[in-house]
């Protein structure tokens, strides 16, 4: 899915989420992996001028992947980034997106080039 303007990160959270209750997750793991999506969409959209979403089912169906790349400006430091309170929106978010995002999944993964982009990579297990 493409990721173009701020009402695209909304129309994101309601797709992934049907495809997470399809994939067999109960409603609070729904929502965890709706709210994840939601924050690094709109961080996309943002901060990355856009983007791309891609969504997987991992192997045996185990769980989710969800994928979001961008070609913005990059995170020059991932390690503060993931701190908690770091915002590059000039005061205008808490910084607390990508912190959030990944105590809310499994499995997180930030790929970022400065002045190339972005790609977060999230999983979530399914809990049998």
């Amino acid at each position: 899915m493409k990721l173009s303007e701020q009402g695209d990160a909304f129309i994101a959270r309601i797709k992934v989420s049907d495809i997470a209750e399809n994939f067999g997750f109960n409603y609070i793991d729904k929502t965890r992996i709706a709210t994840a999506v939601s924050e690094i969409t709109r961080n996309a959209i943002q901060h990355g001028g856009g983007g791309e979403l891609v969504v997987n089912q991992l192997d045996a169906s185990s769980g989710i992947e969800i994928q979001v790349s961008d070609r913005g400006p990059g995170i020059p430091d991932i390690s503060r980034a993931l701190a908690g309170g770091y915002t590059t929106g000039a005061g205008l978010g808490l910084g607390l997106g990508l912190s959030g995002s990944k105590k809310l999944m499994d499995e997180f993964e930030i790929i970022s080039e400065v002045g190339k982009g972005t790609k977060v990579i999230m999983r979530k297990l399914l809990k049998r």
